[in-house]
């Protein structure tokens, strides 16, 4: 007891240190960042106003599903997309995938859901089975189209069947909410 009383400083530097810089804090600050998106989401407005949206030039973009099948995004205008940019190492990517799981679940035959991981495949496909997540995980084959350049994760963008981007968010969000869901049912219209 008496080297806990000497050292707790040390020891909480310590545990700090292991919180912020390994794996072992990876679900601590999820689970943290989750809460404070799902305030932020709910306080700040993330449609773009619509004199300020950009259109998608082209919407030739291909990737790969996580059975080895190419997609052109092509084929989904006149669709509303949304494009999610993650990895399995992002703390606030992780925290948001339950939110968007619900909102999958609720929209998958009305939206296309683009999730595009900047990961290893085998820790992508193990996150994925490990989680129960459903939705579709794709892969990169070409360039990004010019319109979602990100260097951030996670990225997610909503496009209207106009090839308008209407929202362009970086961090995590619950994208699950009231707002979200009023957005995309009213671009579903």
């Amino acid at each position: 007891m008496e080297f806990i009383k000497k050292n707790i400083s040390n020891i909480l530097f310590f545990a700090f240190i292991i919180f912020l810089f390994t794996p072992y804090g990876l679900p601590v600050r999820a689970y943290l960042i989750k809460g404070v998106s799902y305030i932020s989401t709910r306080v700040f407005d993330m449609e773009i106003d619509e004199s300020e949206r950009v259109h998608l030039k082209t919407y030739d973009w291909q990737l790969i599903d996580m059975q080895g099948n190419t997609i052109n995004v092509n084929s989904l205008e006149d669709k509303v997309i949304i494009v999610n940019f993650w990895a399995t190492w992002c703390p606030p990517c992780i925290a948001e995938m339950p939110a968007f799981q619900n909102l999958y679940n609720d929209y998958q035959n009305k939206v296309e859901f683009l999730f595009v991981a900047n990961d290893d495949e085998s820790k992508v496909r193990k996150f994925i089975t490990d989680k129960n997540y459903t939705f579709p995980v794709y892969f990169a084959k070409t360039k990004r189209l010019e319109e979602l350049q990100s260097n951030s994760l996670p990225t997610t963008y909503i496009i209207s069947k106009k090839g308008e981007i209407v929202v362009d968010k970086t961090g995590a969000a619950d994208w699950n909410s009231k707002k979200i869901r009023d957005l995309i049912d009213g671009l579903l219209e």
